[in-house]
């Protein structure tokens, strides 16, 4: 997180940060774990000054939580080879946290989208993880409207 100074960034960090604590603790991101790091915690962990969007920190968690079947169902569309249990949890998490920003509540317009969860990708999971990343949401921008009767809330 060091060098971040885009307040909606370091929210998307706080959150994805947020979910693989859950996922990796309990299996189930909507289920909250005992010390569970709080938003401030991990904002401090290495950024001391640091701000974020508490707003859409809240959000995200909360929309990527309340939509992950949707998300989850677009996921196995876009990239039938790779079941969900087999993609790089960090990498599973960002594209739930995208779809949900960009194409189901639209927070966010979907280039943008794209482009922080590449960012994201690439600084925790590597550059294969970005190439992923960036596939599936490229193609789910690429194909909006076939997508769209999984997309709506």
């Amino acid at each position: 997180m060091k060098g971040h100074t885009d307040k909606r960034h370091t929210s998307r960090i706080i959150i994805l940060q947020k979910l693989f604590e859950r996922y990796f603790r309990t299996g189930d991101i909507s289920r909250p774990v005992d010390n569970e790091f709080s938003n401030e915690d991990l904002l401090n962990i290495e950024e001391g000054e640091a701000k974020y969007d508490k707003k859409l920190a809240d959000e995200l968690l909360k929309g990527t939580i309340k939509y992950i079947k949707k998300a989850d169902n677009i996921i196995t569309l876009l990239a039938p080879e790779w079941p969900l249990e087999q993609i790089n949890k960090v990498d599973l998490q960002i594209l739930r946290m995208a779809i949900y920003e960009g194409f189901i509540a639209k927070i966010t317009p979907p280039k943008v989208v794209i482009n922080e969860a590449v960012e994201l990708a690439k600084e925790f999971g590597g550059k294969p993880s970005g190439n992923f990343v960036n596939g599936v949401l490229g193609t789910l921008m690429q194909n909006e409207t076939k997508y769209n009767k999984y997309l709506k809330q």
